[in-house]
């Protein structure tokens, strides 16, 4: 092979990454038709799951909204990396797995977080096809579900949204700063449902409000009219399910300290 050819390849080569860097951050694949809060909270719709938000279980050992300490962090190991186990259950197809895995794996490299096929840990993650979408926040020890219902969760964006929440992760809609971001459209919101929009004590790092965020939830979240919930301050759209934003990365890697 010649130098020149040599040097397209690489610069083609080049370019596939890039594309597919920026694949993974910025709206718009053929996935999307929907945004992530109809799709999870519609995929949730009739579940017996007591959940907050639409997607978080309620652990019984401590308050589910409040996990920013050591006790409810994936332990780092010595080499520096967050280590998680997992397990996919066997009721998935070879295709859905493969989609799981292809969305957990896109943690690594960006962070410091490893997830693992599991071996005989005590704490772990469990894959499974329950009635939805959702995930308890944080490490709750020991065995811990993250539901990925077969006919409407296995997204790549969905996926990486539950795996955020088990690593410790909220909503972006309900920081404590959202006020300054965001309006709450409280007259189009179920007053039964209005509880899911509370701010939270947060731990916001630092970091930007992110409008791009998978954890973002979309203008029409809850709504019991079909009206806007979620109006951002700056016209942003919300809401995408394609992928983990930068700011998501940044997050990961100052809450770990990767």
């Amino acid at each position: 092979m010649s130098p020149f050819a040599s040097l397209l390849m690489l610069f083609m080569l080049g370019l596939t990454q890039a594309y597919q860097d920026m694949y993974e951050e910025i709206p718009g694949d053929d996935e999307e038709t929907i945004d992530i809060t109809t799709a999870i909270l519609s995929t949730n719709n009739g579940t017996s799951e007591l959940l907050m938000e639409g997607d978080m279980l309620l652990p019984n050992n401590r308050n589910a909204l409040k996990c920013y300490s050591n006790s409810c962090l994936w332990k780092k190991s010595s080499n520096g990396l967050v280590t998680i186990p997992y397990i996919i259950s066997p009721q998935f197809s070879g295709m859905e797995r493969q989609k799981i895995e292809k969305a957990i794996k896109s943690f690594h490299g960006r962070s410091c977080i490893r997830f693992v096929p599991r071996r005989n840990e005590y704490d772990f993650i469990s894959v499974e096809n329950k009635g939805g979408c959702f995930a308890a926040l944080g490490r709750q020890g020991g065995m811990q579900v993250v539901s990925l219902n077969r006919q409407g969760c296995i997204y790549h964006g969905i996926i990486q949204h539950e795996f955020l929440h088990a690593l410790g992760f909220q909503h972006e809609q309900t920081r404590s700063d959202r006020d300054n971001y965001v309006r709450i459209i409280w007259d189009n919101i179920d007053s039964e449902m209005a509880f899911n929009f509370y701010k939270q004590d947060t731990n916001n790092m630092n970091t930007p409000y992110d409008y791009s965020s998978i954890m973002h939830y979309g203008k029409t979240a809850f709504t019991v009219n079909g009206r806007d919930t979620i109006v951002p301050n700056s016209g942003a759209k919300i809401g995408q399910r394609q992928g983990m934003s930068r700011g998501d990365v940044a997050r990961i890697n100052i809450l770990y300290g990767c």
